[in-house]
């Protein structure tokens, strides 16, 4: 039994690096019933550590941070502590957001202009066992179901100077997938998979994941789900 079923109140941790924003969330969350708000992090590391002292129902996970994004930060939370849940609060909905945080094993999704209500729903939801999604993730969510599977892609050459492993690499980040699973997938030790990272970065003129998983949607080497 966890201490949110004795207590009623969830344990959650805030993660997003605007401080003005992270403090305005530990503002709103105290006065919402339910909730108790247990800690606060800057960065995806931080989240990490603070689940690993702190042991937390939930955490509420923005997704463009420094250091650690918000679905490398999931993914290293639900591996390592599956106790805890992911409800991801970002001001993003697109899909190259959307998808890679459900496969990181966030169980939940809003946006930044939900209610309080919204967000103890959705925190409750997810200790309960269903998702936490808001109306318009929902929607997105049987828009991509309903979608007919797309044509194969044609074989793409590498663009701007990248090799192929390269690019396997890229295509491998936008699918949301972890430096360690993509050593796993490739057959290469996780240092050769950050120098490939870095070589792709300063060749594209990038700085973290989430410009790589645009500069591949941009490039039309991701297809978008249709509809």
């Amino acid at each position: 039994m966890t201490e949110e079923t004795q207590s009623g109140s969830a344990r959650v941790v805030v993660a997003d690096d605007q401080t003005v924003v992270r403090e305005g969330i530990v503002m709103l969350l105290g006065l919402l019933p339910g909730i108790e708000v247990v800690g606060a992090a800057g960065d995806g590391d931080e989240a990490v550590k603070l689940v690993a002292e702190l042991a937390p129902d939930v955490v509420l996970m923005d997704l463009r941070m420094p250091r650690c994004d918000g679905v490398e930060a999931t993914r290293r939370i639900r591996a390592e502590h599956p106790g805890t849940q992911v409800v991801v609060l970002t001001t993003y909905a697109d899909d190259e957001s959307l998808f890679p945080a459900l496969k990181a094993g966030a169980r939940g999704y809003l946006t930044k202009d939900a209610g309080g209500d919204e967000i103890v729903r959705a925190v409750h939801s997810v200790l309960s066992g269903d998702a936490g999604l808001s109306p318009s993730v929902q929607r997105r969510l049987l828009e991509r179901l309903s979608a007919p599977e797309p044509e194969p892609a044609d074989p793409v050459e590498p663009p701007d100077g990248l090799t192929t492993r390269e690019m396997e690499v890229l295509l491998l980040i936008a699918e949301g997938i972890s430096n360690h699973e993509i050593s796993r997938r490739l057959h290469v030790s996780t240092a050769t998979v950050k120098t490939h990272i870095n070589n792709m970065f300063a060749k594209l003129g990038i700085k973290d994941r989430a410009q790589a998983v645009r500069y591949a949607y941009r490039k039309g080497l991701v297809r978008p789900p249709a509809g």
